[in-house]
């Protein structure tokens, strides 16, 4: 069966962010995910995290201003330093938590931005970055994102995500494959999977339109979950969705599929 990691950020947020620890082990996760860590001292989520048996399988770098907008720094021309700079803050809590993969977010490019200088910058960073958390021994993912919820965001397709991965190393990048954010661009998902499984290093899951949890909506999940083991997937599944009520109250479809 998948190993599922609770995405701490979109899950449990009845509780403040420490306490979503303890209320995912509770629930039954071995692992856990989540945007962004900065605003907490890398030592007590490390705390939560061994006093709950838990391992640390993702986060983000810093992604620039969120409030303003910012969605990563990679693709965008000018902020190359303040992209290094992220990389560094990233590699110091993946240090601290022991964490092997770090989301890197490619950024919404100004319009006025062509997308050949965008996609010039975006590799010369990645290239970087890649060698960075590679003698760091982490790895970097990359995630395309859809287009209704991200209007603008540099990394659009899988296919597009899988050619910088090849280009630039799958030692040092991988791929992010969100089942949502398939679906919402591609469709198709099973077929994406198994035509980029090589260069996958995490999938994220949510069921479409709403973004909550498996069950909600129109994915087939039986068949998706059946089809990552045929393909050979032993990496994380990260629970990156929306809980459509109380977060436990939701959690009938991980029962059935632990059990399957």
């Amino acid at each position: 069966m998948p190993r599922f990691a609770a995405n701490l950020s979109m899950m449990f947020n009845e509780t403040g962010f420490l306490d979503r620890f303890d209320r995912a082990a509770r629930a039954g996760f071995k692992g856990v995910e989540f945007l962004f860590p900065y605003e907490h001292p890398a030592d007590e989520i490390r705390r939560r995290l061994d006093g709950n048996g838990l391992t640390q399988v993702l986060f983000n770098m810093p992604p620039g201003d969120w409030a303003k907008g910012e969605r990563g720094l990679a693709a965008l021309p000018g902020r190359q330093a303040e992209f290094r700079d992220s990389l560094r803050r990233a590699l110091e809590y993946a240090d601290a938590l022991d964490c092997r993969l770090i989301h890197c977010m490619a950024g919404i490019v100004p319009s006025e931005v062509s997308q050949v200088t965008a996609a010039a910058v975006y590799a010369a960073n990645l290239a970087w970055a890649g060698e960075e958390a590679r003698k760091a021994g982490v790895r970097i993912a990359v995630e395309p994102i859809n287009q209704r919820d991200m209007p603008g965001y540099f990394l659009k397709t899988q296919a597009q995500g899988a050619a910088f991965v090849e280009a630039l190393g799958r030692d040092r990048i991988g791929l992010q494959f969100d089942v949502y954010h398939v679906q919402v661009t591609e469709g198709d998902i099973t077929k994406r999977m198994e035509q980029f499984m090589p260069v996958i290093a995490h999938i994220q899951i949510a069921d479409v339109p709403a973004r909550n949890e498996p069950g909600t909506g129109e994915i087939g999940w039986d068949y998706v979950f059946r089809r990552m083991g045929q393909l050979g997937y032993t990496g994380w599944v990260g629970c990156e969705y929306r809980p459509a009520g109380e977060t436990d109250a939701g959690l009938g479809w991980l029962k059935r599929h632990a059990e399957a």
